[in-house]
């Protein structure tokens, strides 16, 4: 009788012990971070499939789901960049039950030519031009030659070879400020204070030819007196 009361007890106690056990190993489970989430882009890609309000949008992502998004936190953070119609192309962050959009940048006004006054002297043009499929390239810059670009957990992530650099590319991120139809703000993230600035392109346009009234200029032989 004493040995069976003694089973039934330490059967009692490997039975808490277990259940005790699994209780930790499942807190344990519940708190580990999972390292590649750190590394893992979380944006989302789609279309802008409707605008049903001024605080709503439609995105058709490009796995084919469609989501209600409620853009009203993005509004008051200014994170909602460039307008937006039916049809353009999206980058999209959201939280985690996908109901709300914190960040929405409008790739399609994204693309281009972007430029600014070179800062050493301001008698050219400088620039970036983003292309679609990822592609990015100076415009008219000798210091540094832009390769890639890409959307990246909400960040412009730009790769880029400078001068005297040899040819291993530098990886920078940059917080888009502004995005319209003609102008491009963006500034560096995760630099030293001496080292942030901020860039302000507007899109490139082309000249235009000035109106001479019907003149013509002359052309002369002598190379000097060619304008």
């Amino acid at each position: 009788m004493k040995k069976l009361v003694f089973l039934s007890v330490a059967m009692v106690a490997m039975m808490m012990l277990s259940c005790g056990g699994n209780s930790h190993q499942a807190e344990r489970e519940e708190d580990t971070v999972d390292v590649n989430d750190l590394i893992r882009d979380h944006t989302l890609y789609g279309l802008c499939g409707g605008i049903p309000s001024a605080s709503v949008l439609k995105v058709i992502t490009d796995s084919g789901d469609t989501l209600t998004l409620n853009v009203t936190r993005a509004q008051r953070d200014h994170k909602m960049l460039g307008s937006i119609k039916v049809g353009d192309r999206l980058a999209v962050m959201t939280n985690k039950n996908q109901t709300e959009a914190t960040e929405v940048i409008n790739i399609n006004l994204l693309l281009g030519d972007w430029v600014m006054p070179d800062p050493l002297d301001g008698s050219d043009e400088i620039g970036i031009r983003i292309k679609e499929g990822g592609v990015a390239e100076s415009i008219e810059m000798t210091n540094i030659t832009y390769r890639t670009w890409r959307i990246f957990n909400g960040q412009l992530e730009i790769t880029s070879i400078r001068e005297g650099g040899g040819q291993s590319e530098e990886t920078n991120f940059f917080e888009i400020l502004k995005l319209s139809h003609d102008t491009l703000v963006y500034k560096t993230i995760g630099k030293p204070q001496d080292e942030e600035e901020t860039l302000e392109y507007t899109r490139w346009k082309e000249k235009p030819v000035p109106d001479l009234h019907g003149l013509k200029l002359e052309e002369h032989q002598d190379e000097y007196m060619k304008l």
